[in-house]
Protein backbone atom coordinates (compact mmCIF):
# COMPACT_ATOMS: atom_id res chain seq x y z
CA UNK A 1 0.00 0.00 0.00
CA UNK A 2 2.82 2.42 0.82
CA UNK A 3 4.48 1.57 -2.50
CA UNK A 4 1.26 2.32 -4.37
CA UNK A 5 0.83 5.72 -2.68
CA UNK A 6 4.46 6.61 -3.32
CA UNK A 7 4.17 5.75 -7.03
CA UNK A 8 0.99 7.83 -7.33
CA UNK A 9 2.69 10.82 -5.70
CA UNK A 10 5.63 10.59 -8.08
CA UNK A 11 3.32 10.46 -11.16
CA UNK A 12 1.30 13.44 -9.89
CA UNK A 13 4.47 15.52 -9.37
CA UNK A 14 5.76 14.70 -12.86
CA UNK A 15 2.42 15.70 -14.42
CA UNK A 16 2.44 19.07 -12.61
CA UNK A 17 6.02 19.79 -13.67
CA UNK A 18 5.21 18.97 -17.31
CA UNK A 19 2.16 21.25 -17.22
CA UNK A 20 4.27 24.16 -15.94
CA UNK A 21 6.70 23.76 -18.85
CA UNK A 22 3.93 24.42 -21.49
CA UNK A 23 3.54 28.10 -22.64
CA UNK A 24 0.28 29.75 -21.68
CA UNK A 25 -1.74 31.74 -24.28
CA UNK A 26 -0.83 35.49 -24.32
CA UNK A 27 2.13 34.91 -22.01
CA UNK A 28 5.86 35.05 -22.61
CA UNK A 29 7.78 31.78 -22.99
CA UNK A 30 9.53 30.36 -19.91
CA UNK A 31 12.97 31.67 -20.86
CA UNK A 32 11.70 35.28 -21.26
CA UNK A 33 12.55 35.61 -25.01
CA UNK A 34 10.20 37.15 -27.61
CA UNK A 35 8.72 34.61 -30.03
CA UNK A 36 9.92 34.95 -33.65
CA UNK A 37 7.53 36.81 -36.05
CA UNK A 38 5.34 34.86 -38.41
CA UNK A 39 7.51 34.33 -41.55
CA UNK A 40 4.49 34.19 -43.93
CA UNK A 41 2.52 37.46 -44.41
CA UNK A 42 -1.25 37.21 -44.56
CA UNK A 43 -2.64 36.67 -48.08
CA UNK A 44 -3.69 39.84 -49.97
CA UNK A 45 -7.26 39.62 -51.24
CA UNK A 46 -7.54 39.76 -55.03
CA UNK A 47 -9.28 42.83 -56.50
CA UNK A 48 -11.44 42.20 -59.53
CA UNK A 49 -10.40 44.29 -62.60
CA UNK A 50 -12.57 47.32 -63.09
CA UNK A 51 -14.19 47.89 -66.52
CA UNK A 52 -12.61 50.53 -68.74
CA UNK A 53 -15.25 53.18 -69.38
CA UNK A 54 -13.43 54.37 -72.53
CA UNK A 55 -13.10 50.85 -73.98
CA UNK A 56 -16.26 48.87 -73.26
CA UNK A 57 -14.85 45.83 -75.07
CA UNK A 58 -12.00 45.64 -72.54
CA UNK A 59 -9.38 45.50 -75.31
CA UNK A 60 -6.38 47.78 -74.98
CA UNK A 61 -4.10 47.15 -77.94
CA UNK A 62 -0.37 48.03 -77.75
CA UNK A 63 -0.82 50.55 -80.57
CA UNK A 64 -3.49 52.34 -78.54
CA UNK A 65 -1.31 52.49 -75.43
CA UNK A 66 1.66 53.80 -77.45
CA UNK A 67 -0.49 56.49 -79.05
CA UNK A 68 -1.84 57.65 -75.69
CA UNK A 69 1.65 57.78 -74.20
CA UNK A 70 2.95 59.78 -77.17
CA UNK A 71 0.08 62.17 -77.63
CA UNK A 72 -2.22 62.09 -74.64
CA UNK A 73 -5.20 60.13 -73.50
CA UNK A 74 -7.16 60.55 -76.71
CA UNK A 75 -5.33 57.72 -78.46
CA UNK A 76 -6.19 59.25 -81.84
CA UNK A 77 -4.12 60.62 -84.69
CA UNK A 78 -1.79 62.65 -82.48
CA UNK A 79 1.67 62.62 -84.11
CA UNK A 80 2.87 65.98 -85.43
CA UNK A 81 3.94 64.81 -88.90
CA UNK A 82 1.84 62.77 -91.30
CA UNK A 83 1.85 61.63 -94.93
CA UNK A 84 -1.16 62.88 -96.86
CA UNK A 85 -1.78 61.50 -100.36
CA UNK A 86 -4.86 62.10 -102.46
CA UNK A 87 -6.34 60.62 -105.59
CA UNK A 88 -8.58 63.06 -107.44
CA UNK A 89 -11.37 62.63 -109.95
CA UNK A 90 -13.41 65.16 -111.88
CA UNK A 91 -15.67 65.23 -114.90
CA UNK A 92 -17.47 68.08 -116.64
CA UNK A 93 -19.50 68.33 -119.81
CA UNK A 94 -19.54 71.50 -121.90
CA UNK A 95 -21.06 72.48 -125.21
CA UNK A 96 -19.23 70.44 -127.82
CA UNK A 97 -16.74 68.68 -125.53
CA UNK A 98 -16.21 66.96 -122.17
CA UNK A 99 -13.28 66.94 -119.74
CA UNK A 100 -12.09 64.06 -117.58
CA UNK A 101 -9.52 64.75 -114.85
CA UNK A 102 -7.39 62.35 -112.79
CA UNK A 103 -4.86 63.63 -110.24
CA UNK A 104 -2.32 62.43 -107.70
CA UNK A 105 -0.88 64.72 -105.01
CA UNK A 106 1.30 63.45 -102.12
CA UNK A 107 2.04 65.89 -99.30
CA UNK A 108 3.62 66.11 -95.85
CA UNK A 109 1.37 67.55 -93.17
CA UNK A 110 2.15 69.14 -89.81
CA UNK A 111 -0.36 69.40 -86.94
CA UNK A 112 -0.10 72.80 -85.30
CA UNK A 113 -2.68 71.75 -82.71
CA UNK A 114 -5.54 69.29 -82.37
CA UNK A 115 -7.71 71.11 -84.93
CA UNK A 116 -5.31 72.82 -87.37
CA UNK A 117 -2.90 71.16 -89.84
CA UNK A 118 -0.87 72.57 -92.76
CA UNK A 119 1.73 71.27 -95.17
CA UNK A 120 3.41 71.35 -98.61
CA UNK A 121 3.03 68.88 -101.44
CA UNK A 122 3.50 68.12 -105.12
CA UNK A 123 0.86 67.30 -107.72
CA UNK A 124 0.29 65.60 -111.04
CA UNK A 125 -2.84 66.08 -113.14
CA UNK A 126 -3.99 64.22 -116.24
CA UNK A 127 -6.78 65.63 -118.39
CA UNK A 128 -8.54 64.11 -121.36
CA UNK A 129 -10.73 66.26 -123.64
CA UNK A 130 -13.26 64.61 -125.96
CA UNK A 131 -14.80 66.62 -128.81
CA UNK A 132 -18.00 65.96 -130.72
CA UNK A 133 -19.49 62.68 -131.73
CA UNK A 134 -16.55 61.59 -133.88
CA UNK A 135 -14.49 60.78 -130.75
CA UNK A 136 -11.59 63.17 -131.35
CA UNK A 137 -9.67 63.65 -128.09
CA UNK A 138 -6.58 65.32 -126.66
CA UNK A 139 -4.68 64.51 -123.44
CA UNK A 140 -2.52 66.77 -121.27
CA UNK A 141 -0.16 66.24 -118.32
CA UNK A 142 0.71 68.86 -115.70
CA UNK A 143 3.04 69.08 -112.68
CA UNK A 144 2.88 71.47 -109.75
CA UNK A 145 3.54 72.33 -106.11
CA UNK A 146 0.98 73.23 -103.48
CA UNK A 147 0.26 74.07 -99.86
CA UNK A 148 -2.83 72.94 -97.98
CA UNK A 149 -4.57 73.63 -94.69
CA UNK A 150 -7.26 71.81 -92.71
CA UNK A 151 -9.42 72.95 -89.79
CA UNK A 152 -11.52 70.45 -87.87
CA UNK A 153 -15.08 71.72 -87.52
CA UNK A 154 -16.98 69.06 -85.57
CA UNK A 155 -16.31 65.38 -84.91
CA UNK A 156 -14.77 63.95 -88.12
CA UNK A 157 -15.79 66.81 -90.44
CA UNK A 158 -13.27 69.46 -91.46
CA UNK A 159 -12.68 72.35 -93.86
CA UNK A 160 -9.95 71.82 -96.47
CA UNK A 161 -8.29 74.52 -98.58
CA UNK A 162 -5.24 74.52 -100.84
CA UNK A 163 -3.40 76.70 -103.31
CA UNK A 164 -1.52 75.14 -106.22
CA UNK A 165 0.96 76.56 -108.74
CA UNK A 166 1.25 74.33 -111.79
CA UNK A 167 3.30 74.05 -114.92
CA UNK A 168 0.25 73.11 -116.93
CA UNK A 169 -0.11 71.62 -120.37
CA UNK A 170 -3.19 73.27 -121.87
CA UNK A 171 -5.16 73.22 -125.09
CA UNK A 172 -4.07 76.01 -127.42
CA UNK A 173 -6.75 78.45 -128.50
CA UNK A 174 -6.98 81.50 -130.75
CA UNK A 175 -7.85 84.99 -129.58
CA UNK A 176 -11.51 84.13 -130.20
CA UNK A 177 -11.23 81.00 -128.01
CA UNK A 178 -11.25 78.56 -130.94
CA UNK A 179 -9.17 75.43 -130.55
CA UNK A 180 -6.16 75.17 -132.85
CA UNK A 181 -5.69 71.45 -132.23
CA UNK A 182 -2.35 71.97 -130.46
CA UNK A 183 -1.15 72.23 -126.88
CA UNK A 184 0.74 74.88 -124.96
CA UNK A 185 2.44 74.92 -121.54
CA UNK A 186 1.76 77.75 -119.10
CA UNK A 187 1.98 78.48 -115.37
CA UNK A 188 -1.43 78.67 -113.73
CA UNK A 189 -2.68 78.99 -110.14
CA UNK A 190 -5.58 77.02 -108.67
CA UNK A 191 -7.35 77.89 -105.38
CA UNK A 192 -9.49 75.04 -104.01
CA UNK A 193 -11.68 74.83 -100.90
CA UNK A 194 -14.44 72.65 -99.53
CA UNK A 195 -15.47 70.10 -96.92
CA UNK A 196 -14.04 66.73 -95.95
CA UNK A 197 -14.96 63.72 -93.87
CA UNK A 198 -12.40 61.51 -92.08
CA UNK A 199 -12.72 57.82 -91.24
CA UNK A 200 -10.03 56.48 -88.87
CA UNK A 201 -8.73 53.01 -89.70
CA UNK A 202 -6.41 52.82 -86.64
CA UNK A 203 -4.47 55.09 -84.27
CA UNK A 204 -2.06 55.91 -87.12
CA UNK A 205 -4.08 55.79 -90.34
CA UNK A 206 -7.24 57.35 -91.75
CA UNK A 207 -9.06 57.89 -95.02
CA UNK A 208 -10.63 61.17 -96.18
CA UNK A 209 -13.24 62.08 -98.76
CA UNK A 210 -13.03 65.70 -100.01
CA UNK A 211 -15.61 67.69 -101.94
CA UNK A 212 -13.87 70.82 -103.26
CA UNK A 213 -14.70 73.79 -105.46
CA UNK A 214 -12.25 75.28 -107.95
CA UNK A 215 -12.52 79.06 -107.68
CA UNK A 216 -10.52 79.54 -110.92
CA UNK A 217 -12.62 77.22 -113.06
CA UNK A 218 -12.43 78.00 -116.79
CA UNK A 219 -11.97 76.29 -120.13
CA UNK A 220 -8.35 75.43 -119.35
CA UNK A 221 -8.82 74.56 -115.66
CA UNK A 222 -6.93 71.49 -114.49
CA UNK A 223 -9.68 70.55 -112.04
CA UNK A 224 -13.26 70.87 -113.32
CA UNK A 225 -16.01 71.33 -110.75
CA UNK A 226 -16.96 69.52 -108.64
CA UNK A 227 -13.57 68.23 -107.48
CA UNK A 228 -13.84 64.92 -105.60
CA UNK A 229 -10.75 63.51 -103.87
CA UNK A 230 -10.03 60.34 -101.94
CA UNK A 231 -7.13 60.83 -99.51
CA UNK A 232 -5.05 58.55 -97.33
CA UNK A 233 -3.37 59.76 -94.12
CA UNK A 234 -0.61 57.94 -92.23
CA UNK A 235 1.19 59.24 -89.13
CA UNK A 236 4.97 59.42 -89.39
CA UNK A 237 7.34 58.61 -86.55
CA UNK A 238 6.64 56.50 -83.44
Amino acid sequence: MKKTLLLAALLLGAAQAHAQDKPVLNSAPPNGTTPPPNPMPPPVPEVAPQPNTTRPSGLDLPSSRDARQAGGASGGLSNKLFLYTNLGFGYSGYTGYSQLNLSLAPAIGYRINERLAVGPGISYAYNNYSFGKNGTSLSTSSFGVKVFGQVQVIDDFFVHAEYEVTSAELLETTANNYLTGGKVRRTITTPLAGLGYRNKFSDRAAGDVLFLYNFANSFNSLYPNPVIRFCFMFDLGR
